[in-house]
């Protein structure tokens, strides 16, 4: 190991991720930086909501009481910090960091990002924040920060900028920032790069996925990095972890930013040794003209019951229930209503929870009263007087508020990205000035197909990984072939037409299949399959976690060579 690598750890994927995790990181082994991720797109319409309550709110509180564990430690060892636990009010976290250092007689440096919040330019939005880039983070840590506190910036940008201030990297130094940005995208949602929700669990041994440890990257001057995690952790890191990642909440070739574009399709792994997966080759080209903003605003509001159906003459007891309700709620009848019939049931069933199958009945509304006693009240007046064998899950409530998510776009130079340094300095970021209209990659040419031969009908699953995940109301699924055999029938079976037909949820979406070579990987984007995206709960799986797990248990006719 050169002296110049920087060691970049990560101890959060989420707000509400493991609480231990940054103690055992920095307990765990060298490491320079310590990031934690605690946004997306649900948490900052939650901490908006906070705010609303309490004007003083509107961070993750959960990272104070952490450090308050971990900040002497972090301290002894020479460890910075970073993180997006600032939400809403990064200004507001960094005054509770340096109360919590004052009380606890800690002299730390304690900076932050700002200039992220739009809201006001947005009437009828809670929150609307700017994705900034890591040059802010950058300079609060070449200000001499020891814990640095952001907003709303890219996950990547948690390790771009610690990275930027190390090398010395300029905004011009496409290739190396690029590595860095993949290098992040790996490390920003915790254990998912260790082993966490990996397509291939089963063919571990249960003991090492039953607490993963958290990755870290040793990241290089020229941008490539070698991905890890601390000797003796729980979970495994291999070239199929650190695939699944790089496809997680992705598009095409083309990874935009607002520091750079990360050429996906360029990106070379091998395995370095055990737990060690070298990522280089990492292309870069100028970000777009154009930062994303994350709208959140108040949908209306919802409500749900879910009737349970048991035994024989399912379908007639649901059409039994649909009339009945709709009849009750037919004098104001709210906005939207959805029905979904989940057959769990089973014929001659063992118990009586697999004799039963699952009515679920969704409302949306601009006002409560339409969701609320009006559903509440038709539900509960059925008990004596429908199906036989009625009972719900659970009661329904008096309705609750839903959020809407949205993306929008502005100018670099439209927002105001400043770095606020630990002595009270403010220090403007500049705007990106080289931009490139980001385009799509054309497909590049496939692998030869298989030869022709017998088949067996199987599921994908047996060939192929896959990984899903959403971008507002879009959903993407990843999927990836193990071998140089299977990547050559998976490129050409896998079309989008196919996806349709075991996806049918996205036969009448728009659906896009980018094809990534160097990873035996086809990255789809399925537009519109969440509605409004998570915070509407449009779907049963509003952030489409599960969408690859369903496609690889889809059966195709796959070549018996394969199997």
């Amino acid at each position: 190991m050169t002296a110049k690598t920087l060691r970049v750890g990560n101890f959060s994927g989420f707000y509400g991720d493991r609480f231990d995790a940054l103690r055992e990181m920095l307990a765990g082994g060298e490491l320079d930086v310590l990031t934690g991720d605690y946004l997306a797109e649900l948490t900052m319409l939650i901490l908006a909501r906070d705010r609303l309550k309490d004007p003083s709110a509107g961070y993750a509180r959960t990272f104070l009481r952490q450090l308050e564990e971990c900040l002497g430690l972090a301290h002894e060892r020479g460890v910075r910090i970073v993180t997006n636990a600032g939400g809403i009010n990064p200004a507001g976290l960094a005054d509770a960091v340096r109360e919590l250092a004052g009380r606890l007689g800690i002299p730390v440096r304690v900076a932050h990002v700002e200039g992220d919040d739009l809201t006001g330019r947005y009437p009828g939005s809670l929150a609307a924040h700017a994705y900034l880039g890591g040059f802010g983070i950058a300079a609060c840590l070449r200000g001499g920060a020891d814990v640095v506190v952001t907003g709303r910036v890219t996950d990547a940008a948690l390790v771009t900028g610690p990275a930027a201030a190390h090398f010395g990297w300029t905004a011009s130094d496409h290739d190396r920032l690029a590595g860095a940005v993949v290098a992040g995208h790996v490390l920003e949602c915790g254990t998912q790069a260790t082993g966490g929700n990996y397509a291939f669990f089963d063919e571990r041994p249960p003991g090492d996925l039953r607490r993963p440890g958290f990755p870290l990257a040793e990241l290089h001057e020229d941008g490539s990095s070698v991905i890890t995690k601390h000797p003796g952790t729980g979970g495994f890191v291999d070239v199929g972890t650190v695939t699944a990642q790089l496809l997680y909440e992705t598009g095409g070739a083309r990874y935009a930013g607002p520091d750079v574009t990360a050429r996906l399709d360029t990106v070379r792994l091998s395995r370095e040794g055990p737990d060690r997966v070298r990522i280089e080759g990492v292309r870069g080209e100028a970000p777009p003209p154009t930062l994303k903003v994350g709208l959140n605003r108040l949908g209306g509001f919802r409500n749900e019951v879910v009737f349970v159906l048991t035994g024989l003459g399912i379908e007639a007891k649901a059409d039994l229930v649909k009339e009945q309700m709709t009849g009750a709620l037919a004098t104001s009848p709210p906005a939207e209503v959805r029905w979904e019939l989940v057959r769990t049931d089973r014929a001659d069933a063992g118990t009586e929870e697999t004799a039963s199958a699952l009515l679920r009945l969704v409302v949306r509304d601009p006002g409560q009263d339409a969701v609320g006693r009006a559903l509440s009240g038709a539900a509960i007046e059925l008990a004596l007087a429908s199906y036989p064998g009625f009972h719900v899950v659970a009661p329904p409530g008096k309705g609750a508020p839903y959020g809407v998510f949205e993306d929008v776009y502005v100018p670099h130079g439209a927002v105001g990205h400043v770095a606020v340094l630990h002595d009270g300095r403010r220090l403007s970021v500049a705007p990106a000035h080289d931009t490139a209209v980001v385009e799509d990659v054309p497909e590049p040419q496939l692998p030869e197909p298989p030869p022709a031969g017998a088949t067996g009908r199987a599921p994908l699953g047996l060939l192929a990984g896959a990984r899903s995940g959403d971008k507002g109301g879009n959903a993407n699924v990843g999927v990836w072939a193990r071998s140089d055999d299977a990547w050559r029938w998976l490129a050409h079976e896998l079309t989008v037409e196919r996806f349709r037909r075991l996806i049918p949820e996205a036969a009448g979406l728009p659906v896009t299949r980018h094809v990534l070579p160097r990873l035996r990987a086809l990255n789809f984007v399925v537009e519109g399959l969440l509605g409004e995206g998570v915070a509407a709960q449009a779907r049963f799986d509003p952030q489409a976690k599960a969408l690859g797990e369903w496609l690889r248990s889809r059966h195709l006719d796959i070549p018996e060579v394969l199997l």
